[in-house]
């Protein structure tokens, strides 16, 4: 089960879309309180669901081969199966990218500076972003981390908590790691702004920049290592 937590956490933190819009929100007007609010309701959405799976099991993993725990697995199987075919339907439509001169949706070259329109501020642009995201208040901050919840893979850590044990240390523990890991990369980019305000804007939204061209593939990646990890264990287990 702990493994199983912390590649999924680990997952849940490297998902480059929510960290493209934390950038984003650290880097307007007021920037360290908004990230500080979408820090606190992406928690409340992670223990949340952790207690609502406890809630359900009573704190008590279902026995094995029980009802519970084959529709837990099964579950799990099922997104496993879905990540996987997610990854490679994304996988498919790069490389279908690629193949036509990196035309169309999907990461392409990016622009020499200078060239046509290349930092106009048309809305798209992290400037034109970080200017639209000035006028989000706190509440809507909280919003987008609810709205940015990689839900598929909080469901794989939903159907994995169905194991833990409430009744022994170390199964919170596991829960804790779960919750610090997936908010680890969120944190660190929090805790930057608060300590290097000066540098931190224009490095960050450097990173957000370079990570808008590479997002296709660690979505691609992530999506096909949990998913399969996720499907051959189940299958294992289900089947073993």
């Amino acid at each position: 089960m702990v493994l199983d937590l912390l590649l999924i956490a680990l997952a849940i933190t490297l998902d480059p879309l929510p960290l493209m819009a934390f950038v984003l929100v650290v880097a307007s007007t007021g920037g360290p309180r908004k990230g500080l609010v979408f820090l606190l309701s992406w928690l409340a959405c992670l223990v949340a669901v952790i207690a609502v799976v406890l809630l359900l099991t009573g704190g008590q993993p279902p026995p094995p081969r029980s009802p519970p725990s084959t529709a837990a697995l099964g579950a799990k199987l099922a997104i496993g199966v879905s990540l996987v075919g997610y990854g490679e339907h994304r996988r498919r439509r790069l490389a279908a990218v690629r193949a036509r001169g990196g035309s169309g949706p999907g990461p392409h070259p990016v622009p020499a500076p200078g060239a046509a329109g290349v930092g106009a501020d048309d809305g798209t642009s992290s400037a034109g972003l970080t200017t639209g995201m000035d006028r989000t208040t706190s509440w809507g901050a909280a919003g987008l981390a609810v709205f940015l919840q990689p839900w598929g893979l909080v469901a794989a850590g939903a159907t994995t908590v169905v194991e833990a044990d409430a009744s022994h240390l170390a199964g919170w523990f596991a829960l804790f790691a779960f919750c610090v890991v997936a908010t680890a990369s969120l944190l660190a980019v929090e805790l930057y702004v608060v300590f290097s305000p000066t540098a931190a804007k224009a490095r960050l939204l450097a990173l957000r920049a370079w990570m808008e061209w590479h997002t296709e593939q660690a979505v691609v990646v992530l999506c096909l290592v949990l998913g399969f990890w996720l499907a051959g264990k189940s299958i294992y287990q289900l089947t073993g």
